[in-house]
């Protein structure tokens, strides 16, 4: 196919200095165990998507069930800015239900895909070579006839014959294919080996230049992301990639981690795309919580230990200077700020700072007073809290460990099905004065509404920032963790009981109490330090 041909249909090869990010977090990445979503739930994937700015959105795989097709027609209708895709095996069916999923899309495509490595045309196709090709071209022009915008993908390219890889290659772009995709499909090359092959193919198939090259790396091995880079610097213009990393087995190129590097790295790869970085925490953090898969602590860009520092000479740099130990702004990603994570091999610069931090005015002589408790404290747990840190420097803290002038006495949550009766909590707290206060609220939920009676209990402005709850049977409790924000300032209170209503309240009591405690005054002058 001609050049003109191309922009004749709208579709043009990519610039030369810009990567296509191809999102597949709703195809490939919902196809891993663990991670189907309902409609509702890939909508809000894909609102997140829109706002990252991704190019291209798959929004499933239209033939694999009624469900996924109604999705990727939803997503199709709500979303605009970023091309609407599906996923069609090499057959007129799945072609015929794409095309009706993606029609309502301004900008749509048909990714269509047939296995041409030898074990995939012996064992799963019992096809021969011949007759692979004939249906890429069949099929192929098929699908041209139905989008303008078609991508080809030779599955298991990576273990195809090279030269059989060109022939069906140059077949798909001769019946209209506008983007030819390479897949690691089983997660098996290397980077030297997958530069070298789009380099192969960019000087050697017909037509190369028509159309954009892309790859779809695995992470079997642990290297999707550096061979989606590697395949980068062989000439491929798209990078298929998923949120968090998920997909098939061991995952599939992670898509923060991928545009990070080109940004971070702009110096080495002379390449942009058009993402906005700044949204990148909250599409992670929003696929975690649809899927109910947290984001592992130590996950590259938009982990908890990401931007976190505990040892002390790292938190003296980064106090001093956070490029010292930081090659990306927090910010740059979404995330609020870098954090100081306070352990037992943190020093006294970084506990100065969370001291100043969280209100208290002391002396260079007191932190030196108080130095010795905090590091008691921090040689038997895994992190010093911030209500910890309060207990240090107030020496005030109540024999049931509490923080902050309110205590818990009674919740009542409800929650009625068969009327239009909002959600509502019942919540009674008692002050250290002996006050005792009783507040019903109506929330989105029970819980929802139990944590604004709290807040108009304690008279703090504060809304739940985020809410971890950890299910421990061997122990038979819920364990919560809630940070709350009050004023532009994070609180976190942790709690354990059995019930998990019980612990996420108490959790969110826990914030609120050292809010409360902070606003109040607390150590706001010197204070003498915990013994």
């Amino acid at each position: 196919m001609s050049t003109e041909q191309n922009n004749k249909d709208g579709v043009k090869p990519a610039d030369d200095s810009h990567v296509k990010i191809f999102d597949t977090t709703l195809r490939d990445g919902e196809q891993a165990p663990g991670f189907s979503m309902s409609t509702d739930a890939k909508l809000i994937v894909a609102r997140a998507l829109q706002d990252l700015n991704v190019d291209i959105i798959e929004a499933g795989f239209a033939a694999a069930t009624p469900g996924d097709a109604a999705a990727i027609r939803t997503i199709a209708q709500e979303i605009e800015g970023p091309t609407i895709g599906s996923l069609a095996r090499l057959n007129k069916n799945d072609i015929e239900a794409a095309a009706r999923a993606v029609e309502p899309a301004k900008k749509k495509r048909i990714h269509t895909f047939i296995g041409t490595s030898p074990i995939h045309r012996d064992a799963k196709l019992k096809m021969t070579k011949d007759e692979i090709l004939k249906s890429i071209s069949e099929i192929v022009a098929f699908a041209h006839s139905a989008c303008d915008d078609v991508e080809f993908s030779p599955e298991d390219a990576i273990r195809t014959e090279r030269e059989y890889l060109v022939e069906a290659i140059e077949a798909a772009i001769e019946a209209g294919a506008s983007t030819i995709n390479i897949p690691d499909t089983v997660g098996y090359t290397t980077p030297e080996e997958i530069t070298e092959l789009f380099r192969f193919l960019k000087q050697t198939v017909k037509g190369a230049g028509d159309v954009t090259f892309s790859t779809h790396c695995h992470d079997d091995l642990g290297m999707a992301v550096a061979n989606s880079l590697a395949a980068v610097r062989g000439g491929a213009r798209q990078i298929e990639c998923a949120i968090n990393g998920i997909g098939e087995r061991a995952g599939n190129c992670s898509t923060e981690e991928a545009v990070m590097a080109l940004a971070t790295r702009r110096d080495f790869f002379n390449l942009s795309t058009q993402i906005d970085t700044t949204k990148i925490f909250a599409a992670s953090t929003s696929l975690a919580r649809v899927t109910h898969n947290p984001i592992p602590r130590n996950k590259a860009i938009v982990g908890k230990n990401a931007f976190a520092h505990e040892a002390g000479i790292h938190q003296h740099g980064v106090l001093a200077d956070k490029r010292t130990y930081e090659i990306m702004d927090a910010e740059a990603v979404g995330m609020p700020s870098n954090s100081i994570v306070l352990g037992k091999h943190s020093g006294k610069h970084a506990v100065a700072a969370r001291v100043n931090a969280l209100g208290f005015a002391v002396s260079k002589q007191k932190i030196e007073d108080l130095f010795p408790a905090f590091k008691r404290l921090a040689d038997t747990c895994r992190e010093v809290t911030d209500a910890d840190l309060v207990r240090i420097v107030t020496g005030n803290v109540e024999t049931d460990g509490r923080i902050g002038p309110w205590r818990m006495r009674k919740t009542e949550l409800h929650v009625n099905f068969e009327d239009e009766t909002r959600p509502h909590a019942r919540i009674t707290m008692e002050h250290d004065s002996g006050e005792r206060r009783t507040v019903t609220h109506e929330g989105e939920g029970p819980i929802d509404a139990a944590f604004a009676a709290v807040c108009a209990i304690a008279d703090v402005p504060g809304h739940i920032h985020t809410l971890d709850l950890n299910h421990v049977a061997s122990e038979g409790i819920v364990r919560a963790e809630a940070v709350v924000e009050v004023e532009g300032r994070h609180y976190a209170g942790k709690a354990q009981e059995v019930d998990i209503a019980d612990a996420a309240v108490a959790a969110f009591v826990a914030a609120v109490n050292q809010a409360a405690a902070i606003r109040a005054g607390a150590g706001v002058t010197e204070t003498k330090a915990a013994s």
